[in-house]
């Protein structure tokens, strides 16, 4: 496969923006979808729409079976020991917030700490934010320095007999920088402590083996890799899903139930309350078999040239100060690039990139407090997928410096 070869397999990138061709780098906050991920829901949908798990009929097995097909999927991916150890979510915020309440409800007392990093997405920090509030807790902050790099060297002070677990991104979404976080599960564990990781970004970018990491828990959505949006998936050792309480009640979730006492379900199914989103859940597979395809060099060096010219670009324009700099080679950094520009807001940048066909992201991403740490009030953030090119990159490139020009 060449970039040609994967661009035509997402429709969307053949449209019209303005009268211009789009060049879509906004992937980091959802990515276009494959036609086989739009067939594949588009099959369920009409063919094989009915509830799963839960009939006999033919259309139910047919969706049952996909579902589950699903889920094996995904257990290669992570390579999780167990099917078991998959649990279906809608994205990366809800297995966060089923994570902490569920954690927080089994594990964390009065006094507690629980552990975050400065570079956490909203849905990072929020839902261990709630939980600490609700247990009586408190959140304590692994600073980055003004690289965008995490100070691991502050982790053993941060880390003490009260904190029950720790909540790390693997790659910012704001920074773009893959943090090390092996390193900071060997420090965690060698207290005691778990981590939870939030993949939106590792599950996209790098080959996540969860044991190799030996991560308590791994988050990731759906629809930044291609699948169908209003998909999810939390990845938890089998241990702590077994010790903790389901999130939700309902359908599907229960052993037995009477008026005196109700009985769970065995995993995942313990944490799959209610109608699930099914036919979306099945396009996972599809999405993550093509991921897999795309471990080809001549893709790969694609992306790491395009990933290498702008950061070329970025740290040689004086006007323009980028936010998660590598400190050593290029290759901790993803193509995904989050800068302001002297003297000019970033929303007007967007609105004018957006009217030569470039569609990127501004505001505050979700990371206000990173925002507050860098001292600005939002950024601008082009971030790139395997079906752009280098002609797309150069496109940005001077569409940037004209719009700079116009502003200033």
């Amino acid at each position: 496969m060449n970039v040609n070869d994967i661009r035509a397999e997402f429709p969307a990138l053949s449209r019209k923006v303005y009268g211009k061709d789009l060049v879509y780098l906004d992937n980091a906050a959802t990515s276009q979808r494959l036609q086989s991920v739009l067939d594949e829901w588009n099959r369920i949908s009409t063919e094989s729409n009915a509830n799963i798990h839960r009939a006999v009929h033919r259309l139910a097995d047919e969706a049952t079976q996909a579902y589950e097909s699903a889920r094996d999927t995904v257990k290669d991916f992570l390579n999780a020991e167990f099917r078991e150890e998959i649990v279906f979510t809608s994205g990366t915020t809800s297995a966060i917030n089923l994570a902490a309440f569920c954690f927080g409800e089994a594990f964390v007392k009065e006094g507690d700490e629980v552990l975050v990093t400065e570079a956490e997405h909203h849905s990072n920090i929020v839902p261990w934010q709630m939980m600490c509030k609700r247990k009586g807790a408190f959140l304590k902050v692994l600073p980055v320095d003004d690289s965008g790099h995490l100070m691991i060297d502050n982790l053993d002070e941060l880390l003490t007999e009260r904190t029950r677990i720790m909540a790390v991104t693997h790659i910012s979404n704001v920074l773009g920088i893959i943090n090390p976080v092996r390193q900071i599960v060997e420090i965690c564990h060698s207290k005691g402590i778990p981590v939870l990781v939030d993949g939106a970004q590792g599950a996209v970018h790098c080959k996540v083996d969860v044991r190799e990491l030996d991560c308590d828990f791994y988050a990731f959505s759906g629809h930044k890799l291609y699948a169908a949006t209003g998909t999810g998936v939390l990845y938890g050792k089998k241990k702590w899903l077994e010790a903790m309480p389901p999130y939700m009640g309902g359908g599907e979730m229960v052993g037995t139930v009477t008026f005196d006492e109700t009985t769970y379900a065995p995993l995942p199914m313990k944490y799959e309350a209610g109608t699930q989103n099914f036919a979306s859940a099945a396009t996972l597979k599809p999405a993550l078999n093509f991921i897999n395809l795309l471990n080809d060099n001549e893709l790969i060096n694609n992306l790491d040239s395009i990933r290498d010219y702008l950061l070329d670009y970025f740290k040689n324009d004086s006007r323009i100060n980028l936010y998660g700099v590598p400190r050593g080679t290029y290759d901790e950094k993803i193509p995904l690039f989050s800068f302001t520009v002297n003297g000019v807001h970033h929303e007007d940048l967007t609105l004018i990139l957006d009217k030569m066909g470039i569609a990127v992201r501004s505001g505050q991403m979700c990371a206000e407090p990173l925002m507050d740490r860098f001292g600005v009030t939002g950024m601008l953030r082009a971030s790139f997928a395997p079906y752009n090119t280098m002609e797309e990159a150069e496109y940005f490139v001077k569409c940037l410096n004209k719009a700079i020009m116009m502003l200033v």
